[in-house]
């Protein structure tokens, strides 16, 4: 079971947003992510659990931020229920997409697993609801997402496989660089992986 931690920056000017404490493990029913953020200040931020299927759709999401509240899951493309700070107001929502996203590197994990791509394969069009800090409104964004390369690494602990996605961003045309070994993000835009104490899963 991975454990470790990211740091998370601002995308703009690299300011940093803070920590990402997090371990996650694939099951029988497939893979769960579980996380505590914290600010700057070391002050608790938020938190993230996500659990998704064998074939990558979000079957639970709770996600919490400055007294914000998320809950959802792929129900008839994607439902969730936003519930204010005070928890008076509940909104709920529904989007024909195929998953969630956010600034968690979760979600970019639970994508390449939805998409499940093969290098040299034509780039996917995916569409998710992201969920915008610190209130987590939900937005739809519309990604494109191509596998470049998968190149086996050498560790202590033998080789490693990292996967080196190429993602657009469908609405401005941005392009940047994610890679993923196995079920932990190694570098992303405004993500770190600053420690990681087992390597990560192999997916089936």
């Amino acid at each position: 079971m991975p454990r470790g931690r990211y740091s998370l920056h601002d995308l703009h000017d690299h300011a940093p947003l803070g920590e990402e404490h997090f371990h996650c493990a694939p099951g029988p029913s497939g893979w769960r992510y579980v996380s505590q953020i914290t600010a700057p200040s070391g002050d608790h931020a938020g938190s993230v659990d996500l659990a998704i299927d064998e074939l990558g759709r979000p079957i639970r999401l709770e996600l919490h931020a400055a007294s914000w509240q998320i809950r959802g899951a792929a129900i008839e493309g994607v439902t969730w229920v936003r519930t204010d700070p005070t928890g008076t107001h509940a909104t709920e929502g529904n989007a024909p997409a195929h998953a969630f996203t956010g600034t968690s590197p979760a979600f970019l994990v639970a994508t390449a697993r939805l998409l499940a791509l093969t290098p040299g394969s034509p780039a996917t069009r995916v569409r998710l609801v992201a969920f915008t800090d610190p209130v987590l409104a939900p937005r739809t964004v519309d990604q494109s997402w191509a596998l470049l390369k998968s190149e086996a690494h050498a560790t202590d602990n033998g080789p490693l496989m990292v996967d080196e996605y190429q993602v657009s961003a469908l609405d401005t045309g941005e392009q940047y660089a994610v890679h993923i070994a196995g079920d932990v993000v190694l570098a992303a835009p405004g993500i770190e992986l600053e420690h990681l104490e087992t390597p990560p899963s192999a997916f089936g």
